[in-house]
């Protein structure tokens, strides 16, 4: 982890971790469904895809992003 005082954080943050872990789940899913030849539902993955990165979005304007008022970072120490 950086500790230089410009860095924006590396996502470790709840807004980036429910962020990708929407989108994660929405990949793998729409990945299956795609194999499986079922367009409706690639289109829905591709909708909780979208769907995850405004979840992030949103969770990070309030205030649950590396840089908010909410978020606690963890210590570093070993």
């Amino acid at each position: 982890m950086s500790t230089h005082p410009n860095d924006p954080g590396h996502g470790d943050s709840p807004a980036a971790w429910t962020a990708v872990i929407v989108m994660l789940i929405g990949i793998a899913v729409g990945t299956v469904a795609f194999f499986l030849h079922q367009a409706w539902l690639v289109w829905v993955c591709a909708g909780v895809v979208v769907l995850g990165w405004l979840l992030g979005w949103v969770l990070a304007k309030a205030g649950y992003g590396v840089k908010g008022p909410k978020f606690t970072p963890k210590s570093t120490d070993h």
